[in-house]
């Protein structure tokens, strides 16, 4: 079984050490070399040059061998090029000022590259579970195939085809994108383009965002791969659903910003009997297929209510719907519908994991326009 992916990955104290120490030397050399021609040179241009072993430190070791690499370029850079030389004095105090300047801007840009880094080694570590993820699965496929020669062989061979297919399909499909988003960000960060600091965190967030999206993706396979071995067993906890269906939307604030998200969950809503983490998987996978599907400006509703012994949520969109044909076939996996533009993997895992809790789901019409999914939880005894 496939372990979780570390946030972040750990760098040793040596290559940390390392990298101070590559930080320091760059900066000593950078700064000697430009003494010789310090009087033809601009007041800007040794502050944008000594940034640079800022960020090769920030990338090789990360934010501590950043930091340290920006306080020793600001020391050199008072120390070489302001005003009394070779001396911590500052005589002027637009000197000071530059200074001051000087830091902020190096820690700030070895902070961002550090960050950026990490990202891109988070989005690597994703891909490569992804790779172990599929090999599983090949092997799972390997297996049906053997069993398939003493039954219906024929049509086992092409079922196991189907679905190798259809799997290596929604990898690179639901993978590529934002696997594209975070390399464009990098690249743009890294590219030293100059960006106000509203633009930079705006780009970070995006990063941040699109790991999230895969690492939901991951989970999504995960599940699925578990509901198929019928090894999916959920927690029986008391859960709030007025609170989590808040902690999904605050998450994905980003996806659903061109919508207009209406929550009329009751806040004294009883608690339901089940499996937060799993929960979350199915509520995130049901509104960010609405928002795959509804037009910008519409309205997604959620709403709950208490049933005999259960509660029924469900969440309304404006998109075109589901036709009557299709209603039970997008809950298979690898299965989408004539509109549909997704992977066939979220709606299969939300079924596997509202089954697993005792619950029912199913698609209909919404009351307006577009499509309205509804599922069952039991009610909390607690």
């Amino acid at each position: 079984m496939i372990g979780p992916v570390n946030p972040s990955r750990p760098v040793g104290q040596l290559a940390t050490t390392a990298a101070i120490l590559l930080g320091g030397a760059s900066v000593t050399a950078l700064a000697a070399l430009m003494v010789a021609f310090r009087s033809d040179l601009a007041p800007s241009v040794p502050a944008l040059v000594l940034v640079v072993p800022v960020v090769a430190a920030g990338l090789a070791g990360g934010r501590l061998p950043a930091l340290a690499t920006a306080v020793v370029a600001a020391a050199a850079f008072n120390l070489a090029f302001i005003s009394p030389y070779w001396t911590f004095k500052v005589a002027a105090l637009e000197d000071l000022l530059a200074l001051g300047v000087f830091l902020v801007v190096a820690i700030a840009v070895g902070t961002l590259v550090a960050a950026v880094a990490d990202r891109r080694n988070l989005a690597e570590d994703r891909a490569k579970e992804l790779g172990e993820l599929n090999s599983q699965l090949m092997a799972l496929h390997s297996e049906r195939e053997r069993l398939a020669e003493e039954a219906t062989r024929a049509s086992v061979l092409e079922r196991v085809d189907e679905q190798r297919a259809a799997l290596l399909r929604s990898v690179s499909h639901d993978l590529r994108t934002p696997l594209s988003s975070i390399r464009g960000v990098a690249s743009d960060l890294l590219s030293n383009a100059q960006y106000d600091e509203a633009t930079r965190r705006d780009l970070l967030v995006l990063v941040a965002d699109e790991a999230e999206r895969l690492d939901r993706l991951v989970a999504n396979l995960l599940s699925l791969s578990r509901i198929e071995a019928g090894d999916l067993k959920p927690t029986q906890d008391g859960v709030a659903l007025d609170e989590l269906v808040d902690d999904v939307l605050r998450r994905l604030r980003r996806i659903l910003r061109d919508l207009r998200v209406r929550n009329d969950i009751p806040r004294d809503l009883p608690q339901v009997r089940g499996d937060y983490t799993q929960l979350d998987l199915v509520i995130s996978n049901l509104l960010e297929n609405a928002a795959r599907h509804a037009p910008p400006g519409s309205v997604l509703q959620l709403g709950a209510r208490v049933e005999t012994g259960r509660v029924r949520v469900w969440v309304d969109d404006d998109g075109p719907g589901v036709l009557p044909f299709e209603r039970q076939r997008i809950f298979q996996p690898f299965q989408k519908g004539e509109r549909g533009g997704s992977s066939g993997i979220g709606l299969a895992t939300c079924k596997g994991i509202v089954e697993a809790h005792g619950g029912e789901i199913a698609v209909t019409a919404a009351p307006h326009a577009g499509a309205r999914f509804t599922f069952t939880l039991p009610l909390s005894n607690d």
